[in-house]
């Protein structure tokens, strides 16, 4: 286990924790990015297609519903577990997450301590008037009956994630930038730190003079920033969880 992770974490009592899709992968959901992300094999649909082609919102749907048929059932694992108990021991200022898989909050996060900047694929939102709601009777009707689900009010519904060219919610980022300012740690845990602007997001912190830390298997955009203060390369579930077990 490395000493200085272990070190980080027992002297900070402020940690910004920003997970990326290599967190979820021991829970069987694949990475986005990277060797077999899934952007390696399928284009995404833009937001603004979604929004004035029927053929667009159904291709959304068809790879939406094949995600949740295959992923749906998906578990918290010990990264997701290992964050719960930095958060019960209070040193945890905020968990900011890429993912939409809602396994952050499965876990126990507490939802006044999270961020889902890129939203949470659990729900559906409507486009139109903003309600949110669980994303399964939506599936259902479409795995059924093959027509994109609308709203009671005549709105467009979509699961309630950040699309390309779909901007991100205003309160998300000034929640997560409130956090990068006044965190005592920062901590990235599987992402390749490449999607902007979220990914600037732990650079706040890092300007600023926080340590920096960044746990994750493959190469990241932030590698050879000065700002780093250390660098692990490998398995998240592999290094993360045995350091938080040593400190608590």
């Amino acid at each position: 286990m490395p000493e200085k992770l272990t070190e980080w974490i027992r002297e900070a009592n402020r940690i910004l924790i920003f997970t990326g899709a290599g967190i979820s992968t021991p829970s069987g959901i694949p990475a986005f990015r990277g060797a077999g992300g899934i952007w390696t094999t399928r284009q995404p649909v833009l937001y603004q297609d979604f929004m004035t082609k029927e053929s667009a919102r159904t291709e959304y749907w068809q790879y939406k519903l094949e995600l949740w048929e295959e992923h749906g059932d998906a578990q918290p694992n010990i990264i997701h577990d290992s964050i719960v108990d930095l958060e019960k021991a209070g040193k945890v200022e905020m968990i900011v997450t890429q993912n939409v898989d809602g396994l952050h909050l499965a876990a126990g996060t507490s939802r006044d301590l999270l961020v889902e900047v890129h939203g949470n694929g659990t729900l559906v939102e409507c486009q139109s008037c903003g309600l949110k709601e669980s994303a399964q009777p939506s599936f259902e009707k479409f795995k059924n009956e093959g027509t994109c689900p609308i709203c009671k009010c005549g709105g467009y519904l979509k699961p309630a994630t950040i699309s390309f060219g779909q901007n991100l919610k205003e309160e998300d980022l000034r929640r997560a930038q409130k956090a990068a300012n006044w965190c005592d740690l920062v901590i990235a845990l599987g992402s390749t730190l490449s999607v902007s602007p979220a990914n600037t997001i732990p650079l706040i912190a890092a300007q600023e003079g926080t340590p920096y830390i960044i746990i994750n298997r493959d190469e990241t955009d932030h590698d050879d920033l000065t700002q780093v203060t250390l660098r692990l390369t490998g398995n998240v579930e592999n290094l993360f969880p045995p350091a938080v077990k040593e400190v608590l």
